[in-house]
């Protein structure tokens, strides 16, 4: 998710109480039993049906290897007999190889879903994972399941603008925005609303973490699984943790990588206050490590001179767009991308170098928008604002947020008033909003659960993962100490991996919490045509 979880950097500024829309929809004690009671209703329904695998579809652009199928699920629990929506499901069934014995026959232990997070994202090509060497063991025993949620892709796809108006380039993005651009940015938030409201129509209330959660309880019953075996990454761990406290009975094994602050408190606009923090730490993370191969990028031999480089770059690119399409807008999205992930950090610092040195080339490779994608992208951005704007209240006082986020912006300017762009529609969200359900189970009602977490996480802060533990009878946490990657399950850390593989393949796990050291951190790459050391 681009919005979640618990500040550190900014420790106590703020926590401002809500100004809370209406809350509605069938978010009752009526509502939930009928809700309930559908979702057992569908789940029967599709596991008589199953699911008929097959080739994947052109449109699906998927290798021979991986096969599709879909799921019928209602578009209202509360109504599980009335318009049902398909979703679709990728699997590669269990290789049954053990990549270390070739002559041993796995035996399968059943399927393992998948979920990337978003909200918005897409699991279909998570099978292909299994072709890496850290994923075969794991693909010689599951098979492994991706699948679109609701909304996403092809499973009743969720629009709200015309995807050739998404991608707007080059566009601005000040750290510290006037009143004017503020406004500006407030009626574009009012009028995507009002988008999401006229293209998906009554549907819209639909789209929730609540019915994310339901439909994965169907997906299971179809793939004939009495218990679920699930990964959720990101937000795929907030509807994972739901999954765990509506149906503990039906879970067989789940990990969260990457865990969202599932407090109720917290979901969504604490989270994104929360997030927009901790990414002013991890773009500190990155700072000082250019700074450590100024040898080699010559962006400066400090953190701040790392940031007026790419200040200088920043104006520069406001004042003339590099190849037309890349402004300041462009260049925060692709650094926002490094602070996701640190294999980004050498690719970003050749091109804030290569640039600032006269060759925008690599810039504009990694920081134009792709027009091909903006379809995809637009799906992407529908499903993640119609989900977290349904799923609990909003300030919906602009005031609210200007006076919340201009403080927060002080310490922490990278990433706040974009996060704050992103989320704005839900102020003006034209649907009920729901009340979030109280994750939390106690000794015995859940079987044992495996927690993963970067411990300098900025997409998803190390609270959210001390909290879920919290919440969560009998489960257990392996910290990747000092390390900010977003969602380590099956990286680079050994460590991590063999906790990964010690849980799903014998269900064995560590006492309460283990720590993992960091996975080694990227090495700096020249870039092209000149060698390290010289400018």
């Amino acid at each position: 998710m681009r919005a979640a979880v618990v500040y550190s950097a900014a420790g106590s500024l703020l926590l401002t109480a809500l100004t809370a829309g209406p809350a509605g929809g069938s978010s009752g004690a009526s509502g939930a039993v009928a809700e309930r009671g559908g979702t057992a209703v569908a789940a029967a329904r599709a596991a008589a049906a199953g699911v008929d695998f097959g080739a994947c579809t052109k449109e699906q652009d998927a290798p021979g290897t991986l096969q599709c199928g879909t799921v019928s699920v209602p578009l209202d629990y509360a109504h599980p007999n009335g318009k049902q929506i398909e979703l679709t499901v990728s699997r590669m069934p269990a290789t049954h190889r053990d990549p270390h014995n070739s002559k041993r026959r796995v035996p399968r232990q059943g399927a393992l879903v998948y979920n990337p997070g978003g909200p918005g994202g897409s699991g279909m090509y998570f099978p292909l994972i299994g072709m890496v060497p850290e994923w075969k063991r794991i693909a010689a025993a599951y098979d492994l399941v991706g699948y679109a949620p609701r909304g996403v892709g092809r499973s009743a796809p969720l629009s709200c603008q015309d995807a050739r108006h998404f991608f707007k380039g080059p566009s601005p993005a000040p750290i510290h925005p006037s009143e004017s651009y503020k406004l500006e940015r407030v009626a574009q938030a009012r009028a995507y609303a009002n988008g999401c409201a006229q293209r998906a129509g009554s549907a819209l209330r639909h789209y929730t973490s609540l019915n994310n959660a339901r439909d994965l309880d169907v997906l299971r019953a179809a793939l004939g699984e009495s218990k679920l075996t699930f990964m959720g990454a990101s937000y795929g761990t907030y509807f994972g943790a739901l999954y765990a406290t509506l149906f503990p009975s039906h879970v067989r094994r789940m990990v969260f990588d990457a865990a969202v602050n599932p407090a109720p408190e917290k979901v969504w606009y604490r989270n994104n206050l929360d997030q927009s923090a901790a990414f002013e730490s991890r773009w500190a993370d990155f700072r000082e490590w250019t700074a450590r191969h100024d040898d080699v990028y010559g962006l400066g031999t400090t953190a701040a001179a790392v940031a007026d480089s790419y200040e200088r770059a920043r104006a520069r690119l406001a004042a003339e767009p590099a190849g037309g399409k890349v402004g300041p807008g462009q260049l925060q999205n692709a650094f926002l991308q490094a602070g996701y992930y640190d294999d980004y950090w050498p690719s970003r610092a050749e091109a804030l170098s290569a640039y600032l040195k006269g060759d925008p080339q690599p810039l504009i490779d990694q920081a134009a928008p792709v027009t091909d994608a903006a379809a995809e992208a637009e799906n992407a951005n529908a499903v993640y604002t119609a989900v977290e704007c349904n799923d609990a209240p909003w300030p919906t006082d602009w005031k609210v947020w200007d006076r919340d986020n201009t403080r927060l912006a002080r310490v922490a300017p990278f990433e706040t008033w974009d996060n704050v762009w992103a989320n704005l529609p839900c102020a003006f969200w034209p649907v009920p909003r729901q009340q979030p359900l109280d994750v939390r189970t106690g000794p015995g009602e859940l079987p044992p659960t495996l927690i993963l977490a970067a411990e300098r996480d900025a997409a998803s802060p190390y609270d959210g993962a001390l909290e879920l533990h919290r919440r969560l009878a009998d489960a257990v946490l392996v910290t990747e100490r000092d390390a900010g990657t977003h969602g380590v399950g099956g990286g680079p850390n050994r460590c991590v991996n063999g906790y990964l593989d010690a849980y799903l393949l014998e269900g064995r796990l560590p006492v309460r919490h283990a720590s993992c050291a960091p996975h080694q951190e990227p090495k700096a790459q020249p870039p092209k045509g000149r060698a390290s050391g010289g400018n």
